[in-house]
């Protein structure tokens, strides 16, 4: 380890943002570029990494996230990211930055992050602990009255509509007093440009961007971002076809006249949460979808 170099931050160093941009392509296949270009890699995402000539070799990134807890804004962090080249594997890499990384963040209220399968007896070292996420399923029979709307669809490769995404985002209203998060825009962000590009719609009388999927009779609900209050029920309304039979939630719904059926959510990544101030958790929640690092 005597020949690395950690460093951290360093989103304005152009080498180093291509390193790392190709470790990330490698590892998991995604890239970060088009996210920085557009201005949405700000000082909320800073990657903890080690260095050797230039190279980005290990890394561990940190987000900063605050979640909405029960109506209370809790200080958290996100940790993604989290890979190492093949050559410096089995080198205790992801363990030190894992290290300096807690010991930055002693302060905050929680620490989570989500691991895939291989990983799972990495982060219980740490003082993390798993916990189960539930998904929000609503049986839905579209209405047979028809429902006047506008609705733009939106474009993710537009940058006239990221700008358009990206400011009703930093004003968004909180789409849960249970569990969301909030000050997440850069994120959202990262899904509008990467994830969700086609899928974009905005409903001009809600002043509403809805992210979603239709699978046959399934409507996939992935996000409402609005600066004003709005009801499911207006929005379902107007983006479920007459096919639709269920509406699944990938966040968590909180309005009191849904009839919501919950199952276990089952993924290849499991969420893991130190809870550095005993916050009372959500017997049963939803992290969102669109804030996942």
């Amino acid at each position: 380890m005597d020949s690395l170099s950690f460093i951290k931050s360093y989103r304005d160093n152009e080498d180093l943002r291509k390193s790392f941009n190709q470790l990330a392509s490698n590892t998991f296949g995604i890239e970060f570029e088009s996210w920085y270009q557009n201005g949405y890699w700000t000082e909320k995402y800073q990657p903890y990494s080690f260095i050797e000539n230039s190279k980005v070799v290990a890394n561990v990134s940190v987000n900063h996230v605050n979640l909405v807890i029960h109506s209370e804004i809790k200080q958290a962090i996100q940790i993604g990211t989290v890979m190492t080249h093949p050559d410096y594997r089995n080198r205790g890499l992801s363990r030190k930055l894992m290290e300096i990384v807690l010991d930055d963040f002693k302060q905050v209220d929680l620490v989570y992050l989500f691991a895939n399968q291989t990983v799972l007896d990495f982060y219980p070292k740490f003082g993390f602990h798993t916990m189960k996420e539930v998904q929000f399923i609503m049986d839905y029979g579209s209405p047979t009255t028809p429902c006047p709307f506008t609705m733009k669809k939106l474009d993710g490769s537009n940058q006239e509509d990221l700008a358009f995404i990206y400011n009703l985002a930093k004003n968004r209203k909180t789409i849960s007093d249970i569990f969301a998060t909030t000050g997440s825009e850069e994120l959202l962000m990262f899904y509008c440009l990467m994830v969700f590009s086609q899928d974009l719609y905005y409903l001009e009388d809600e002043n509403a961007l809805v992210i979603f999927q239709i699978e046959g009779d399934c409507l996939h609900l992935y996000d409402v971002v609005s600066p004003m209050e709005f009801t499911l029920h207006s929005i379902l309304r107007k983006i479920a076809t007459p096919e639709c039979r269920k509406v699944v939630f990938h966040y968590h719904p909180d309005e009191q006249e849904l009839i919501l059926n919950k199952i276990p959510f089952l993924t290849n990544n499991v969420l893991f949460i130190k809870n550095l101030s005993n916050v009372l958790l959500p017997e049963e929640f939803k992290h969102p979808f669109t804030s996942q690092a």
